[in-house]
């Protein structure tokens, strides 16, 4: 069994647990449900960095990044630096985050956040608005394309955005609809780990105009963003560069930096 289908099935469990505990109706009473959201397509749009920075404690392929920044200093360190946006892993299991690290970010900056999740039910999407998230992230792997269809939808209603990542072509072909406000290209192979940014390059052409573009994974340079930029990229996921220093925060402000130079 490959990582990603051993992550969703754990998360099936995960999210049935959830629901039990914590019903829809609930979910909607939140204090964050009624607050404005950001749009982080428009923000990517205007930018001529487009740094999304990420908080992520650990991941499968390279098990502890960091587990000693806290998700509010991390949070307002990206701000200061400028960032785009940021990027809240949510899931516990395989990468150490939760929804607590997705409050305390929204407590701790005005950025749009993505809730950078495996959903796989309306529920997660919800749940995604009432904790403060601007943004969703769909994984074309993991969805059929009446799931992204519904799962897009339904965020466009509570208005939030959507980000939907894809890995190849076929993917990509599958999920291309109105209900989307940016495609991103995951330069990452799920089943190898293997990290390749051409993937990004060959995508590129078949992703129409109206969507913002953006690159993720395996970028840790000024280079490879330079690269990428010629190709329509618009917005760059950058998560372990920044996570595995002392400082990330620091670290992204310098990296925006010398992008700026």
């Amino acid at each position: 069994m490959d990582i990603l289908t051993k992550i969703v099935k754990d998360k099936r469990i995960e999210v049935a647990l959830r629901k039990q505990l914590i019903p829809i109706k609930q979910l909607e009473q939140s204090i964050l449900f009624e607050r404005e959201t950001i749009s982080l397509a428009k923000r990517l749009k205007k930018s001529h960095t487009g740094i999304i920075a990420e908080h992520k404690r650990r991941s499968p392929s390279k098990q502890i990044i960091n587990h000693n920044l806290n998700v509010f200093d991390v949070a307002k360190g990206y701000e200061n630096a400028g960032v785009c946006g940021m990027s809240v892993l949510t899931d516990g299991k395989y990468f150490g985050g939760s929804l607590d690290d997705l409050l305390t970010a929204r407590s701790s900056c005005n950025l749009p956040l993505l809730r950078k999740e495996f959903i796989i039910d309306e529920y997660q999407i919800v749940e995604a608005k009432a904790h403060g998230a601007d943004v969703i992230l769909l994984i074309a792997a993991i969805l059929s394309k009446a799931e992204i269809k519904q799962f897009s939808e339904l965020a466009k209603q509570l208005n939030l955005d959507v980000l939907l990542e894809v890995h190849n072509q076929e993917e990509l072909d599958k999920s291309i609809m109105p209900s989307l406000d940016m495609l991103g290209v995951n330069n990452r192979n799920l089943k190898t780990f293997e990290v390749s940014l051409e993937t990004s390059k060959r995508l590129s052409e078949s992703i129409p105009n109206d969507f913002v573009k953006v690159s993720e994974s395996g970028i840790s340079s000024i280079d490879a963003i330079k690269i990428l930029q010629p190709y329509g990229y618009k917005g760059f996921l950058i998560g372990e560069n920044f996570m595995k220093t002392d400082n990330a925060g620091e670290s992204a402000a310098q990296f925006i930096n010398d992008l700026e130079q």
